[in-house]
């Protein structure tokens, strides 16, 4: 068992993002790429449906941007399009099931340093866009909004929405058309009573049975589907002021209240008035200019190589390594100094924990193409992770590493200023050695502008404000975390880390409280009080446990805590030697600290570094287990601070 005081934060994977082409050749099929001003695509279905792809993505985005004209939508992290001319040249590329190949026209793949828009443009009575424009809504709202700062249903409804988006002649689009399985479940089913479905959040969402599921989605879109269009559209601008006051962090109901001038149940009634009439329809808008994209693109061909490692990147990305590892050797074979499939490769062999072999193509890729900020990007990535135990706290990375990835990063950043995991690792890598704090803050903010919706950077934001001692600042960080709608990993994070911020600061008052009490005592030991001013951690003396009826206090620094059946032991540094003390479990104990850049999690094995602790103990020696007493409490103290003036 452990008992946690902070969360380290997972470094996840990283993988490919879209890389410039180069060495133009035509390999069998003929692969080219266009690069529109958001999208980058490649594609063997030739320049010119390439190109329309591309122009139909644009215009989606645009028309969407366009709902909430005081908000801009951000992307920072790279989409890549890879475009199919048939479905059987499409079909080795869709993502896998239960070993079966997932029968999609089209899908939308998020990552942290690439998304992913696949389809095929051969005709099928299943329209590919529908999920990818679903999809592609929800990554601008949780990229500029966060997901947990926005309600599923609307997050959902919305995303609904605008998947039946069409356009006729660049000029007149569709939106809101009908969803007839929506309308199936609408028409069969009563309405879900508003305040439970805004109850709804992701982690009941996904535990919900199917038809549980299908009418929360039918309900939010139609909800929405009123919201723009019904009552005469009078409602779209307290959409939008919904939305500014959910930024704001005003809790979803006053928020609602404040926007829509209603409560849940007034909404309730005019919901289901709309639903009753049936007379809900499709929108269409016809704007004065057409929306014409396709002279911003720019078009060049890539060889075979290249699509091999596109490809090779692709199936990575949609968890088929080993389907990956082959098509990027392929590459390789092509181009042994091609730097994107060295880069992808090292990724695979990253994920397979086949360290050695990762850095050798990551340092390939860097030798390569110094000039791409994702190779300097992934290397540091690699050095970090062979420290990195999954599930393990990272308590210190080795000095060399860190001026590796210090520099690495840097050029990364230097390179691609906009974008936000350079900022973000290099923050935490920091973090862990507790250097270069101020700085750090800096960068994680940056990586916050450009992300503002990412809950990790946040996470990490807060961590570093603890590091620096700031309760305060990194409660108003945290808390927000904490919401239902967060992620759950960090929801429980964050929880456990406010439980500690409270439980320094609640010490903290409870000793500054006594010490403004004794200052009104008649006599005054002036020598004393002097001698208490210079040293700024006097008043923990007073804070600290006091020792019960035979115990001992002693102070050191804990170096190591093992544990297995039997029970756990934690060894101190204590003088000349060493100090050894048993406990059945960390339950039986307790653990607080007056040290705030203790950051990391109360658990078994070696310490990095070492912290500075008090202890008070049963005296009693176990020879079997060579112990000297018996645990009672463990406070984690600042390294300067003496038990004994």
């Amino acid at each position: 068992m452990t008992k946690r005081f902070t969360v380290v934060l997972a470094i996840v994977l990283y993988s490919l993002a879209a890389w410039p082409a180069s060495h133009p050749a035509h390999a069998k099929d003929t692969w080219v790429s266009v690069r529109s001003s958001n999208f980058f695509l490649v594609g063997n279905a030739g320049e010119k449906e390439v190109r329309k792809v591309a122009t139909r993505l644009e215009q989606f985005r645009e028309v969407f941007s366009r709902l909430f004209p005081r908000m801009k939508f951000t992307s920072p992290i790279p989409t890549t399009v890879v475009v199919f001319k048939s479905d059987s040249s499409y079909k080795p590329f869709k993502p896998v099931a239960d070993g079966k190949t997932v029968a999609v026209a089209g899908y939308f793949q998020p990552g942290r340093e690439v998304n992913y828009i696949t389809l095929t443009t051969e005709k099928r009575e299943e329209n590919p866009y529908a999920v990818i424009f679903h999809e592609y809504v929800h990554l601008l709202i949780n990229n500029t909004l966060g997901r947990s700062s926005i309600p599923s249903w609307f997050n959902e409804g919305l995303a609904e929405y605008y998947s039946t988006f069409d356009i006729e002649d660049d000029q007149k689009i569709h939106l809101g058309n009908l969803i007839n399985s929506h309308l199936q479940l609408l028409r069969t089913n009563q309405l879900v009573p508003l305040d439970k479905l805004f109850g709804v959040d992701y982690y009941t969402l996904e535990r919900n049975k199917h038809d549980a599921r299908g009418l929360f989605y039918a309900q939010s879109w139609v909800l929405i589907h009123y919201l723009i269009q019904g009552n005469e559209g009078k409602r779209v601008r307290q959409l939008g002021v919904f939305l500014d006051q959910l930024r704001q962090n005003i809790p979803a109901e006053k928020a609602f209240r404040q926007a829509f001038q209603t409560d849940y149940a007034g909404m309730q009634k005019e919901l289901r008035d709309y639903v009753q009439r049936h007379s809900y329809r499709g929108q269409i808008v016809t704007f004065e200019k057409k929306l014409e994209f396709s002279a911003e693109m720019k078009t060049a061909p890539i060889t075979d190589a290249e699509a091999h490692a596109f490809l090779g990147d692709l199936l990575f990305h949609i968890q088929r390594p080993e389907d990956a590892k082959t098509k990027l050797e392929q590459a390789l074979a092509l181009d042994p100094k091609l730097a994107m499939a060295h880069a992808s490769l090292g990724m695979v062999h990253m994920q397979q924990k086949k360290f050695s072999q990762a850095k050798q193509h990551l340092q390939q890729a860097v030798a390569e193409n110094s000039t791409n900020y994702l190779a300097h990007y992934y290397y540091a990535y690699a050095l970090s992770s062979e420290v990195i135990t999954e599930g393990q706290p990272v308590h210190d990375f080795p000095a060399e590493t860190v001026r590796r990835m210090r520099a690495e990063l840097g050029r990364a950043i230097e390179l691609k200023p906009d974008f936000p995991e350079s900022y973000h690792l290099l923050a935490f890598v920091n973090l862990v050695t507790g250097e270069q704090l101020d700085e750090s803050i800096v960068m994680i903010k940056r990586a916050v502008a450009l992300s503002p919706g990412s809950e990790e950077f946040l996470f990490v934001l807060g961590q570093l404000y603890i590091r620096k001692q700031d309760l305060e600042g990194a409660r108003r960080v945290i808390e927000p975390l904490t919401a239902t709608g967060a992620d759950p990993q960090i929801r429980a994070r964050a929880g456990s880390l406010l439980v500690r911020i409270s439980s320094i600061q609640e010490a903290i008052a409870r000793f500054r409280t006594g010490r403004e009490e004794r200052s009104g005592d008649v006599v005054v030991d002036m020598q004393t009080d002097q001698a208490n001013n210079s040293d700024p951690t006097s008043y923990l003396r007073d804070a600290l446990r006091k020792p019960g009826a035979g115990e001992k206090q002693s102070q050191g620094m804990l170096v190591r805590i093992d544990c297995d059946a039997k029970g756990i032991i934690f060894t101190l540094k204590s003088g000349p030697g060493l100090l050894r003390l048993k406990t059945t479990s960390f339950e039986e104990m307790d653990i607080t600290t007056f040290a705030p850049d203790v950051a990391g999690e109360i658990t078994c094995g070696v310490r990095k570094p070492e912290n500075a602790v008090v202890v008070s103990y049963l005296p009693g020696g176990d020879v079997r287990a060579k112990t000297e007493g018996t645990i009672r409490s463990l406070e984690f103290v600042p390294n300067d601070f003496k038990l004994k003036p």
